[in-house]
Order: C-alpha cells, then structure tokens, then sequence
C-alpha cells in the first residue's frame, strides 16, 4: 500500500478505538469532516467498505477484522516509538482549534510569536511546516462550557451582539427605532447555538422590543467567517461575537447597528488544553505564555469596547498560569 495512505489508517485506526469521527479527528487534530474523507479515500483504493456505524459507535466491517488486531498493534508500537522521540521534538507544536478560532484570531497573531521564535514550527489542524505525528496534539483549543480550575485554560468569553457594515448601519439609522430592522436582511449563525446565554434573532428582538416579521427566515451559517464575509458585502446584519472581530472594528470595516448595551455575554469561552506531557517541552511552555498574553489583550479590548457604549460588563476570566 502506498506510503500516502498513512495517514488514512491512522484516523480509521483511531476512529476505531474511540468509537466517533469527532473523537479521532480531536486526538489527530483535525476536522471530523477532514477525518472521514482520509478513510473514504482509503476505502475508495481498497475498493471495500470498512466502517459501519452501529449502537455503540464505528466498528470494523467484516474485511476489516480480520486484520484490526495487526493495525492496532501497529499503531501503538509508533506511538511508543513517538512518545520516546517526543522530547526531541524541541521546534515543533500541534495545534487543534475550530476553525474560526484559528483564522480570525489565533493566525493573524501567530506572526509575532513565529518572529520570537523563528524555529518552532506549527501544524494547526493537520496543516503547516510541522510533519505528521501520531500523538494527540499539544494544545487543544474549544469554545465550549468553561470546565473545573486545571481542567483548560480559560482564554476570553465572548459578547454577542448585532453587527453590521457602515453601509447597512446608516441606512437604518433614520427608521424609527421599533421598525428599523422590518423588511430588512437577518442572517443567522449557529456558532453560539449551544451556548444558554447567547440568543437568537427571535429572542433578541424580543429582548428589544423591535417588530420583525418571521424573524427566524434567512440563511443560515455554520461558521463566524462565512456569516462575516456576507455582512461585509452588505447582505445583512448577523448576531456575532466580538471577541474575533477586533481588527475589523477598530479598522472601521464592521459597525453596531444598535448600541453595544443591546448584548450579551455568552456562557460558554474560547478555552486551550495543553497536555501534561507536553508541557515538559519548552516551546509548548512559551507558547502558552504567549497564549496567555494574547488573550489578556483581547479581554482588555472587550472590556474597553463595552464599557465606552455604556454595557454592563461581566468579569472575564483569565488564562490559568
């Protein structure tokens, strides 16, 4: 089999134990959707179906089995191997981060790091100068429930409120408050869905008393990125965070249609899991240093951009030393 389907057996491998795509595409680093093209490719030069999804999760189908006990062998004796070379990895970090995360605000920063620290390379979700690895990656990042003291590194919460282009924003700047948004374009982001305090369109417009009718019509969007690149070329106004978006405000590309007291801080937070062992390394340490830094400027920003509109600020907490 061809070298180039390494990787493929590594997420079919790993998508195995632990019984889920999302399982095996965080240990890897990647996107679920990144995980399963990898094992349809394989299965595609295999010419054979080799996952099913049963009651429990992925198992192996029939051709699969009878050769899962040598590729499970094979894979723990090269994450044996790894784990011995893993310390002499010194200039290397693996990163796995949602997507947004990763192009709105941890890339466009990265810079100053890489011009302190020219030799480390990077792979963030399988992709960079860093080369492939068998082990989980150093630093997981999440937007998610802030866990238990020790359990990640709470970064920032984010402050969820429309946002709009200075184009579409002085158009409805005449209409009377209660009707500015009547007839006008809503569009919706399912980025902060499963966060309890972030609202919809519907409850936001509520929370507002505006009139809208069917609030909830419009297209949808899975990713903060898409929904952004829709606003800028004036298609309408999205409930967004601003924890990503300081560089488009302060250049004045977004605007806030409706006064920044209007939102609402969400529950959950940007969070980063280094791993234990990892940390033994000292590039991972400077890393999280950094990290750190860098999300006490966003907070500190946050913090400024609410408090000069008059919103009731909630305390953000700071990255775990």
């Amino acid at each position: 089999m061809a070298v180039s389907h390494l990787r493929s057996l590594q997420a079919l491998e790993r998508a195995l134990r632990s019984g889920s795509l999302k399982d095996a595409a965080s240990d890897l680093g990647i996107t679920p959707a990144a995980a399963g093209q990898r094992i349809k490719a394989l299965e595609e030069y295999l010419g054979t179906e080799l996952l099913v999804r049963g009651r429990s999760g992925l198992r192996a189908t029939a051709a699969l089995a009878a050769v899962l006990p040598q590729l499970s062998t094979a894979f723990r004796e090269l994450e044996h191997v790894a784990a011995q070379l893993d310390m002499q990895r010194g200039h290397e970090m693996h990163i796995a981060a949602p997507p947004d995360l990763v192009e709105l605000w941890l890339r466009p920063r990265l810079a100053g790091f890489t011009r302190a620290y020219p030799n480390i390379r990077f792979s963030i979700n399988g992709e960079g100068n860093a080369p492939l690895r068998i082990r989980p990656a150093d630093c997981e990042m999440r937007f998610g429930p802030a866990q238990g003291s020790g359990a990640a590194d709470v970064m920032f919460r984010d402050f969820v409120v429309p946002v709009g282009s200075p184009e579409n924003t002085a158009r409805i700047a005449s209409v009377t408050r209660r009707d500015r948004l009547e007839g006008f374009p809503l569009l919706h982001l399912d980025f902060y869905k499963d966060d309890p305090a972030a609202p919809d369109w519907s409850q936001w417009l509520k929370s507002q008393k505006l009139r809208r009718t069917e609030p909830n019509r419009g297209i949808r969007y899975q990713r903060i990125d898409t929904v952004l690149e829709a606003v800028l070329a004036n298609a309408g106004f999205a409930l967004c965070g601003m924890a990503l978006l300081s560089g488009l405000f302060d250049n004045g590309r977004l605007s806030l249609p409706f006064p920044v007291s209007t939102g609402s801080w969400t529950a959950h937070a940007f969070q980063a899991r280094f791993r234990g062992d990892a940390l033994a390394r000292p590039q991972v340490r400077r890393f999280r240093e950094w990290l750190a830094a860098e999300a006490d400027v966003t907070r500190q920003w946050l913090a400024k951009a609410t408090a000069r509109r008059g919103s009731a600020r909630r305390p953000a907490q700071k990255i775990h030393g």
